[in-house]
């Protein structure tokens, strides 16, 4: 943030990422009903699916997104359904489909955008709940795991989805740029973008750099044939961690490394060192490892934290969720 090339502009993000601590402080103090967190995960989890899915297949929008960038409206709405099932443990009865509806309806929602690097944090998450499945009361956990592997079954199977056709068209755009053919692919702009980026950052791994200085550098690959001239046009490199570690050197990206694993240790930690602990502890500190898992998984292949409404849902629902775990804790 000290280089000289950055504008003032560029510390709005940050600085709102830091203020959302302020959400902690607010549920430590108000200590608010876990219900209505979760309550608000399903309804907009169902919300962004009646969006999505409207845009999609009734008004024929081959990539919804309601007001913003259909991969991040994408990966926020599956994010709010897989957190959702860590909410059953606050829901009684019949009440627990409710969640289970919620995670139906983040699978619709991101299918309904035609997002593919969702469906990296599905595995991730499948494997969480491998571990700590047996919080979920053994038979509703099963029971969610096999609704999600038919869904996602489902929708590769029927056409109208558009799954079995990205899927697809990802594994061509692969063949098709490692084969020397066009690189101007989804998938081939994304392998270019990287291939610039980790020759970038080899150039100065512990410097910074600035906009100006790195669309010089882009530019100077370009002229010498080395990259394709449309890695011009991005306006990031499509991976979190190459973003980071091109802009902030080895610093920055263990900067920015930090906001993920910090987080996960502390939820593991709520689900370590409490294992009779009550579900308004469980629940939430599930839901973190959930949101963290998430965002690691849509970094992989986007900058989820270009835009500032997904970096601002990411640091509060962060912090809501660590102060649910505290306020649990402390049996309140």
């Amino acid at each position: 943030m000290l280089h000289p090339d950055l504008h003032l502009r560029h510390w709005e993000k940050p600085s709102r990422m830091l203020l959302a601590a302020t959400a902690l402080l607010t549920v430590l103090a108000c200590r608010p009903s876990r219900k209505a967190f979760w309550w608000g995960l399903i309804g907009g989890a169902i919300g962004g699916a009646v969006v999505a899915g409207y845009q999609r297949w009734i008004v024929g929008i081959d990539r919804p997104g309601g007001q913003m960038n259909a991969i991040t409206f994408g990966d926020i709405v599956l994010c709010l359904g897989l957190m959702s099932l860590a909410g059953v443990l606050d829901f009684r009865g019949r009440q627990r489909i409710w969640p289970a509806l919620g995670v139906v309806a983040g699978l619709v929602g991101t299918v309904a955008t035609g997002t593919r690097g969702g469906w990296v944090a599905i595995v991730f998450s499948a494997l969480l709940f491998l571990k700590y499945g047996h919080y979920l009361r053994g038979k509703f956990a099963k029971a969610a795991a096999v609704l999600v592997a038919v869904l996602m079954l489902g929708a590769y199977w029927v056409p109208q989805t558009g799954v079995s056709e990205r899927l697809g068209q990802g594994v061509s755009d692969v063949r098709t740029y490692f084969s020397g053919g066009s690189a101007y692919t989804n998938v081939g702009v994304r392998l270019e973008l990287w291939k610039g980026a980790a020759m970038l950052a080899a150039n100065h791994p512990w410097s910074p750099s600035g906009p100006d200085q790195v669309k010089m550098e882009l530019r100077a690959l370009v002229d010498a044939g080395v990259l394709q001239p449309f890695v011009l046009e991005a306006e990031h490199f499509h991976n979190d961690a190459l973003q980071a570690l091109v802009y902030g050197g080895v610093i920055g990206l263990l900067c920015w490394f930090g906001t993920l694993l910090l987080p996960f240790l502390f939820f593991l930690r709520m689900l370590g060192t409490h294992e009779s602990a009550p579900p308004g502890l469980i629940a939430p500190a599930l839901a973190g490892l959930l949101l963290v898992l998430s965002y690691f998984s849509f970094g992989l292949t986007e900058v989820i934290f270009w835009s500032v409404r997904s970096a601002m849902f990411y640091a509060l629902t962060l912090f809501v969720l660590m102060g649910l775990c505290l306020n649990a804790r402390e049996g309140k």
